[in-house]
C-alpha cells in the first residue's frame, strides 16, 4: 500500500506499509538526514499499535549491533527512567547551566514559525501540518528555544508534546532535557553548517545568525545573552489545543462478563473475547492537551478497535465495573491512568519491553545499554 512519508493513517494497513519499507542498513547510514531512511514508526509505537518486542520479531535481521536497535533501546531507556523517577522527569533531572535565566513562556514568533531562522520556521510548519518531525529537527528546535532564546525546556517540551502524533512524555521531555543539559553533561548546540549537512536547501541558514562557530554559540548558551534574530512579520497560526476529543457524544457501556480497557497508549486491536472499552481519562488531557490532528489519530483508531468509548474521570468507572468479574488492561506510565487503572482491573499486564528494566535508575543511555544489551548477549539473545 503506497503512502507518503509524513502522512499517518491510524490503520493496520498504514503500519504494515511502514514495516515493509524498513531498510535496516539504510537507516544506519542515513538516519541523521531529514530525508534519510528513517522508519517514521513512532506514532504507532507511542500509541501501542505495535510494541518494540513485536518489532524485533517482525524484523528477524535486526541485531543489537544495528543503529535501529539502538533507537528502539533509547525509547525503552526513557521509559525505564520514567518508571523509576515518575513525574520527576517533568522537572530538571540535574542542575542546568549555572547562572543562566530562562523565560517560562514560548514566544509567539516561535509558536507562529516566523523567527526568521529557516530551519526553525520550516520545522514549526511541518509539525503543525503533519504532527511529525525528524529527530534532528526536534533537536535543532529544542537547542534554539533553550540555548539561543533562553526559554526553559519545559515550556518547549509541553508545546511540542501537544502537537506531535508520537508525543511521549518520557521520550519527548527527557530529550529536551538532554539538549538543555539537565539530563546530560553539556548543552547540545547546532549551527548553519550542521543544518546544511543534513537538511534540504530550503532549511539552510547561510548568512543567518546561525552561521557562526560552535564556540560563539557555546558562549551564548552559557550566558544570559540571546541570539540576534530578525523575526518575520508573517507566520502560521498555531492549531488549537484540545483537552478532550472533539465532538464526542456520550456512549452507553454494554454489560459484559469480560472487559478490556483500551487506553490511548495501547491501541493494538488484538482480538479479545469480551467487551473492548476505550477509555479517555479527562484530567490527564486537561493537563496535557493535544492538537486536533492527534485527537483524530487516536480516536479514529480507538473507535475502530473498541465496542464503546468512555470519556471522563476513570474514577467514575469503579461503580460501573464493580460487578464485572474480569476487567483487564495494560499498564501505562501516563499520570492518572497510571494510578487509576490498577484500581479498576482484576488483571493489569505490564507494558511490553524488549530490554530489562533495571531496579536503579540508569543515568545515561550508555549505562543502560551496557547493562541491558550486555545481559541479553550473555543469554545468547543477539536479536
Amino acid at each position: 500500500m503506497p503512502f507518503t512519508p509524513d502522512h499517518f493513517e491510524p490503520t493496520d494497513a498504514a503500519l504494515e506499509a511502514r514495516l515493509s519499507a524498513i531498510d535496516i542498513a539504510g537507516y544506519g547510514k542515513t538516519r541523521n538526514h531529514l530525508h534519510g531512511k528513517v522508519t517514521r514508526l513512532s506514532p504507532y509505537l507511542t500509541h501501542g499499535f505495535v510494541s518494540i518486542p513485536e518489532l524485533f520479531e517482525r524484523l528477524p535481521r535486526l541485531t543489537l549491533a544495528d543503529k535501529l536497535a539502538f533507537e528502539f533501546g533509547w525509547r525503552e531507556f526513557f521509559h525505564h527512567v520514567w518508571s523509576r523517577e515518575g513525574e520527576r522527569i517533568l522537572k530538571d533531572m540535574r542542575p542546568g547551566l549555572p547562572g543562566v535565566r530562562y523565560a517560562g513562556d514560548l514566544p509567539d514568533d516561535i509558536r507562529e514559525g516566523r523567527t526568521g531562522i529557516a530551519a526553525i520556521d520550516r520545522a514549526v510548519h511541518q509539525l503543525y501540518a503533519t504532527g511529525y518531525l525528524h529527530n534532528h529537527a526536534r533537536m535543532w528546535m529544542a537547542s534554539y528555544v533553550v540555548h539561543l532564546r533562553k526559554v526553559h525546556w519545559r515550556a518547549g517540551a509541553d508545546w511540542m508534546h501537544a502537537h506531535l502524533l508520537d508525543g511521549d512524555l518520557a521520550s519527548n521531555h527527557l530529550s529536551w532535557q538532554w539538549v538543555a543539559a539537565t539530563f546530560s553533561s553539556k548543552p547540545y548546540l547546532f549551527n548553519a553548517e550542521n543544518v546544511a549537512r543534513y537538511a534540504p536547501a530550503d532549511w539552510h541558514g547561510a548568512r543567518s545568525a546561525l552561521d557562526t562557530s560552535y564556540e560563539a554559540l557555546e558562549d551564548i548558551a552559557r550566558s544570559n545573552r540571546t541570539l540576534d534574530a530578525a523575526p518575520a512579520l508573517v507566520g502560521i497560526t498555531e492549531p488549537e489545543l484540545l483537552s478532550s476529543p472533539p465532538s464526542t457524544a456520550p456512549e452507553s457501556i454494554p454489560s459484559s462478563e469480560r472487559v478490556r480497557l483500551v487506553h490511548p497508549w495501547m491501541l493494538d486491536g488484538h482480538r479479545f473475547d469480551g467487551l473492548r472499552l476505550g477509555v479517555i481519562h479527562a484530567p490527564f488531557h486537561r493537563r496535557f492537551p493535544w492538537s486536533g490532528l492527534r485527537w483524530r489519530f487516536v480516536m479514529d483508531r480507538m473507535s475502530a478497535t473498541t465496542d464503546a468509548v468512555f470519556v471522563g474521570n476513570l474514577n467514575e468507572l469503579n461503580a460501573m465495573l464493580s460487578e464485572t468479574p474480569h476487567v483487564e488492561s495494560t499498564a501505562t506510565l501516563n499520570p492518572g491512568y497510571r494510578e487509576l487503572l490498577p484500581t479498576l482491573c482484576t488483571r493489569l499486564d505490564d507494558a511490553p519491553r524488549r530490554f530489562d528494566n533495571p531496579l536503579r535508575t540508569c543515568r545515561s543511555f550508555s549505562a543502560f545499554w551496557a547493562q541491558c544489551a550486555g545481559e541479553q548477549r550473555e543469554r545468547g539473545w543477539h536479536r
